[in-house]
């Protein structure tokens, strides 16, 4: 399942789509605070994307000692300009800010990744502003290579609020039968042999083999781990590209999308503002 083929297929529309608009362009900002590397590969590629479509991206860095009130003023003043269709704040953030009080702060109609719990709750009552980038690739992915999801059992590894629990309602919006697994599962990989989709983000390089997958089923790798100076997934590939009927690749899958689907929601929130 090639999501850098899907990408640049998306990538292509949106740009297009911008060209024919004779409007001002949409604008993102990203707030990060202090400095991580593996965020600024982010940050930078986030901006490369934005140039590539015709989007705006502004880049808001605070010391790692900014306060919260810093923080919370700065999202209020982006809240309030005009000219600025998205906000979204760069993870990790130091350990002496509250995320919840922070992300709460983001207009819900700029919150482009759905930080804001507010935008989190319309998602799960199905009236979501946004959905998560990471969610929306899988379903985006999934729905590419036409793979049916209507009474299909799914098992998805992870319960964290970016991705597994979000991804989970999407896919029971689809009348997926779904089991949300975790590290605390007992008989881990006999639970997920039971799937027909296997949906992997646990946050651990190469934890799932071949003995949590069966024979044809789909399986989503959403794991990006620093290992061993690469890059790797939470599927231990090699061991399943046998068994299962489709996979994706780290990288080249799912992490190829999620940067497009954020360009996407700030063309959503932007179509809004005009």
């Amino acid at each position: 399942m090639d999501g850098k083929s899907l990408s640049k297929k998306m990538r292509d529309l949106l740009r297009n789509k911008l060209l024919e608009n004779s409007k001002r362009p949409p604008a993102l900002a990203s707030i990060e605070i202090g400095e991580d590397p593996d965020a600024g590969v982010y940050i930078r590629n986030k901006e490369k994307a934005c140039l590539e479509v015709g989007i705006l991206s502004r880049h808001i860095a605070l010391p790692i000692d900014a306060t919260e009130s810093q923080v919370i003023d700065t999202i209020e003043h982006l809240n309030k300009d005009e000219s600025l269709d998205g906000i979204i704040l760069q993870m990790p953030i130091p350990t002496h800010l509250s995320y919840y009080n922070i992300v709460s702060k983001i207009a819900i109609d700029k919150d482009v990744d759905c930080m804001n719990p507010m935008n989190m709750g319309l998602l799960f009552m199905g009236h979501s502003n946004f959905v998560p980038n990471t969610p929306l690739s899988v379903m985006t992915m999934l729905e590419e290579y036409q793979i049916p999801l209507e009474g299909k059992k799914v098992v998805v590894i992870g319960r964290s609020n970016i991705v597994g629990k979000p991804v989970s309602i999407l896919l029971m919006g689809k009348n997926a039968t779904v089991t949300i697994a975790h590290s605390k599962t007992e008989n881990l990989p006999q639970v997920a042999k039971e799937a027909d989709i296997v949906v992997a983000a646990i946050g651990k390089a190469e934890m799932i083999d071949a003995s949590y997958i069966k024979e044809g089923a789909v399986v989503i790798d959403v794991g990006i781990n620093y290992s061993e100076g690469k890059i790797k997934g939470d599927v231990k590939q090699a061991d399943i590209l046998g068994i299962s009927s489709h996979l994706t690749p780290v990288p080249g899958g799912i992490g190829s999308l999620t940067t497009t689907l954020l360009l996407e929601n700030t063309y959503k929130a932007f179509c809004r503002h005009i």
